[in-house]
């Protein structure tokens, strides 16, 4: 049983007690001692891990060169392995042993509400409920409805909470271990207020649906393992990642990546656009925030945060989209579809060539500036069908593009510069596929399928590999920690509150980015190597934007106008 918490390394004599201390040295990849090899490896697979590799390598280089540590660079590649599951114990049989005297007076009673044990948080700094006093949850919750969240602690009697992965308007992402499975996760707590409350179960409704429709993984979206209330909260609780690809690319110094492991990244999110046009679903948020490697020395990647997400026939929001990665037909006031996350993946793919993103507008006014600076002003029939052009273009006949100038006093004129020039790429194939993403008339825009067929993805594929030879680089690549395979199949936690199917919301909510943005899960060491919470480009750079720094501090980009 694993009761004791892992935080205070107190260990019990109880037979009925399971220790749960990882060893540090588990959670370490070996590059020199692979695994068995697989029978056969994709070739783009093993052209985009070993980008990856040498990614790391010349992290690795550059630090030494600065005087890191062994357990700095270890960092780079570490990721928690699972333990045993703990055998469960029954409410009764805990609050007869002699580790009840870890509960406190509240969970004493709340235990009973579960059929089984796996985890209490023992000698964690727990938070004393006041039953008489319902005010903030019981002082379960802060003053805005956050869960004031311990280390340490429990969730539901089966999650331990290790750390805090991010922070947004919806609540906050934990990582937790599931003592049931033994697996790490993340466990995304909503804030205990209504309207993210409802907001949360289009989510989960949509993420239920991803998972029937993905059931052998093969489409790159984010797995939902199960969701649940605990103390008045509701809980979303999905499989644990890596660093999402903003992070990636601030480590990587703002240099950019090649063409071809960006491919392997753009077929990876094709994959999971071509699932959700197929079942009409938009996901309204696509952004490198959003898009996280599976393992830290890997080229697998996974889509993530459909918090913002929608069928297309239930649209919820107007107000949508990161401002960067945000389609014209959003900031025009038009109606919108699938085609708005095909204009966010042409944005996303130029920011891993560049290092920056290429429409960085200060407010809409100037996004849409940055946008005709490259595409020209748009046909006057698109802008006719706008219900806000008055505030980006004249209201006379000329219907010419109103002047804006950003903070730096710099004012962007339609048609200026190519997209090759802005891309600096001589990879014709790389920029004929941006450009057929970035379309002004959504209706005139790249499919995700016929996007899988275009010449730069179909360039990279090549035929599998059989039985690498052991020693080789590739047999070492196609070797390296397999996440998804050998993992035993969760079992849910007992709802205390029934969810009931989500209805769409009929009313506009006014919204920030609510987007989960696991980190490598590390030591502090690994934060301030891999992505920490200060999110500003390099002074050095002429492309040095104030208000880019400010929309992705502490870990989230946040929708502004």
């Amino acid at each position: 049983m694993s009761l004791p918490s892992a935080r205070s390394g107190h260990s019990s004599n109880s037979q009925n007690i399971h220790q749960t201390i990882a060893s540090p040295s588990s959670s370490r990849l070996s590059l020199s001692t692979p695994s068995p090899v697989p029978s056969s490896v994709d070739e783009e697979e093993l052209a985009g891990d070993e980008e990856m590799m040498n990614y790391i390598k010349r992290q690795q280089a550059k630090r030494v060169a600065a005087g890191a540590s062994q357990e700095e660079l270890d960092a780079l590649l570490r990721f928690p392995e699972p333990i045993p599951p703990a055998s469960p114990m029954s409410p009764n049989a805990l609050l007869r042993s002699s580790q009840a005297q870890w509960l406190s007076d509240y969970e004493r009673k709340e235990v009973l509400d579960y059929p089984n044990v796996y985890y209490y948080g023992a000698r964690s700094d727990k938070k004393p409920a006041t039953p008489s006093n319902p005010t903030n949850n019981y002082s379960y919750d802060d003053d805005r409805g956050d869960y004031q969240v311990v280390i340490g602690d429990h969730l539901a009697y089966r999650y331990e909470v290790v750390d805090t992965l991010g922070k947004g308007s919806f609540g906050q992402v934990l990582r937790c271990r599931d003592h049931c499975t033994g697996e790490s996760v993340a466990i995304k707590i909503i804030r205990n207020k209504k309207r993210f409350h409802h907001q949360a179960l289009v989510e989960i409704k949509i993420l239920e649906n991803l998972r029937k429709w993905d059931q052998d993984e093969k489409h790159h979206v984010l797995k939902m393992t199960e969701h649940f209330y605990f103390r008045n909260h509701l809980c979303i609780a999905t499989e644990l990642l890596s660093i999402n690809l903003y992070e990636l690319i601030k480590a990587n110094g703002f240099v950019g990546f090649t063409t071809a492991l960006i491919r392997r990244f753009t077929s990876q999110m094709l994959a999971s656009l071509s699932l959700m046009r197929s079942h009409r679903v938009v996901h309204c948020d696509l952004k490198p925030e959003n898009v996280l490697l599976k393992h830290p020395a890997k080229s697998a990647i996974k889509v993530i945060d459909f918090g913002s997400s929608c069928f297309e026939h239930e649209k919820i929001y107007t107000y949508i989209q990161s401002r960067f990665y945000r389609s014209p037909e959003v900031i025009l006031g038009m109606n919108y579809h699938m085609a708005i996350d095909m204009w966010s993946l042409g944005c996303i793919l130029a920011e891993l060539y560049t290092g920056f993103p290429i429409f960085p507008g200060e407010n809409e006014q100037e996004q849409l500036s940055c946008i005709m600076e490259v595409l020209g002003v748009p046909d006057k029939d698109f802008v006719n069908r706008s219900s806000r052009k008055r505030i980006f273009f004249d209201a006379d006949s000329t219907g010419a593009p109103r002047p804006v100038v950003n903070s730096k006093g710099r004012r962007r004129r339609p048609g200026t510069k190519t997209l090759q020039q802005v891309l600096r790429c001589d990879d014709e194939l790389f920029v004929d596929f941006i450009s057929k993403c970035l379309v002004w008339d959504p209706e005139k825009r790249m499919k995700p399928q016929a996007a899988s067929r275009h010449p730069f993805i179909t360039s990279g594929k090549r035929p599998k590999i059989q039985n690498p030879t052991p020693g080789t680089a590739k047999a070492l690549l196609a070797s390296a920690t397999n996440l998804s395979s050998s993992r035993s199949k969760p079992t849910d936690t007992p709802k205390k509150s029934q969810i009931s199917a989500p209805t769409p919301l009929t009313a506009r909510i006014s919204r920030t980015n609510t987007s989960i943005v696991p980190n490598t899960p590390s030591s502090s060491s690994s934060h301030a190597t891999l992505g920490s919470s200060t999110r500003g480009y390099r002074a050095s750079q002429s492309h040095t934007l104030s208000s880019y720094h400010s929309s992705r501090s502490n870990g989230f980009a946040v929708s502004e106008e």
